[in-house]
């Protein structure tokens, strides 16, 4: 018989957190490559508690805490994760899974609300709270969970768009696409942290961090470097002397980790890097994400929904009034959440824009946009939905000016921009054309 005398004391806590645990490959995360413990929100982990003496169902508890990261730890509470006989889908608790001796597995179940981001994890018992610094536990969006707002309904989706580290990217002419391969890396060692710096540096709050709405928002402002100091220095001078030309880069990680080490912006990038480097965080995060390129985009400077073309009496073009452009292509990305903050419908594929362009609420960022608004020119729905659309679906308008000096509008371009919208297509290197996800077919 065991006696089950005095308070409960803990020795020791093991995460089980290694990469070839039950943890990590349950919760899709064990290509991470490092030994914390990665769970994604909404989903119960097991930990092990070795105690002083056996465990006595009928008279102990334990209590979790997770306390988020260090920059918040002065002034937030910890997060208290109640000893419960039942799971609460979607809410905090831990409960015993089973016992043997002096170790006791215990689940504990994260709320599919919850901030993401890099937790202490501390356990009370009786005796008191076992503290250790080692016990650090990431917490990720969970595209698997159904409580999710990230929350994915297709496999194979899944596997291309959050665990999927080689992508393609398309460029050049709408007649002559060219494509190159880039390695997003989001699980190599030292992007999470990376990733959670850039969330830092954003300075987005504890309780705005499990908003996905709000985290990729974030993330289009702080992928550039516009008024922020974010990731990558934009250069389209052709001169790069002081940096990286953009086209030498192949992947996201040397970006992400000079980033981190540094705290400076990388130099350069151009649209494909901003959006490359995009993926990479939002897949990191788990939100399913994927880089796009539109070919003849268009640049709406003035916010009329138009590409305006001003020329003189003898229609020659009048270069300080022609401050819209068409770029041969532009990529930004599409990123998967629910939209709570809108009415019902526009929930799914949601743009971002991290090439900074024009300034959102006097902050160079851009995103998320319904594609779907989009897509029906429903410009009153947030975020930057008008700029985007605009980028895919303007009319090319010409002006001449009379002998008054006022204009007069001489013709109309219906289909000068927004072609061949491409991605990766879901399990090969093929290209997808997804234009008919952005535009109703030029004419309807």
């Amino acid at each position: 018989m065991f006696e089950f005398s005095g308070t409960l004391q803990i020795q020791s806590v093991d995460l089980l957190n290694s990469r070839n645990s039950e943890n990590r490959q349950s919760h899709h995360t064990d290509e991470f490559e490092c030994d914390e413990l990665i769970v994604r929100r909404g989903q119960p982990f097991q930990i092990c508690v070795t105690t002083q003496r056996p465990f006595n169902p009928k008279s102990d508890q334990f209590c979790i805490f997770l306390h988020l990261g260090e920059l918040f730890a002065a002034n937030s509470q910890p997060i208290t994760v109640p000893f419960v006989k039942e799971f609460d889908e979607g809410g905090w608790g831990c409960q015993v899974a089973e016992e043997s001796g002096q170790n006791v597995i215990l689940w504990v179940n994260t709320s599919a609300q919850a901030a993401v981001g890099k937790y202490q994890l501390s356990v009370r018992s009786g005796a008191g709270t076992y503290d250790d610094s080692k016990l650090k536990v990431y917490i990720l969006f969970n595209p698997w969970c159904r409580m999710d707002a990230v929350f994915m309904d297709n496999e194979a989706w899944r596997q291309e768009y959050v665990l999927n580290e080689i992508g393609r990217i398309y460029y050049g002419t709408e007649h002559q696409i060219g494509e190159r391969s880039w390695n997003y890396g989001q699980f190599d060692k030292g992007v999470l942290d990376a990733v959670l710096y850039i969330l830092d540096r954003g300075g987005i709050s504890p309780a705005s961090r499990g908003d996905p709405i709000t985290v990729t928002r974030v993330i289009s402002a702080m992928v550039n470097s516009m008024d922020d100091n974010g990731v990558v220095a934009g250069s389209w001078s052709g001169e790069y002397a002081d940096g990286v030309n953009p086209v030498a880069w192949v992947g996201s990680v040397d970006i992400l980790l000079r980033y981190h080490q540094t705290g400076t912006p990388v130099k350069y990038g151009q649209c494909w890097v901003f959006a490359a480097v995009t993926t990479t965080v939002i897949r990191c995060l788990g939100i399913p994400g994927r880089t796009i390129t539109n070919f003849a985009s268009a640049h709406d400077t003035d916010g009329n929904l138009t590409f305006d073309v001003y020329f003189d009496e003898n229609m020659k073009p009048l270069e300080d009034k022609n401050s819209d452009s068409v770029w041969n292509y532009h990529c930004w990305n599409d990123c998967w959440m629910t939209r709570p903050d809108l009415p019902s419908g526009y929930s799914g594929w949601q743009a971002i824009d991290a090439t900074p362009q024009e300034t959102s609420n006097g902050i160079y960022c851009c995103g998320p946009s319904p594609v779907l608004a989009v897509k029906n020119g429903l410009v009153n729905i947030k975020y930057d939905t008008p700029f985007i659309f605009a980028e895919v679906n303007s009319d090319k308008v010409f002006y001449q000016r009379m002998a008054n000096g006022k204009f007069k509008q001489v013709h109309v371009e219906e289909r000068a921009v927004g072609h061949c919208i491409s991605t990766k297509a879901v399990g090969s290197n093929a290209r997808e054309d997804i234009t008919y996800l952005y535009k109703h077919p030029e004419g309807n």
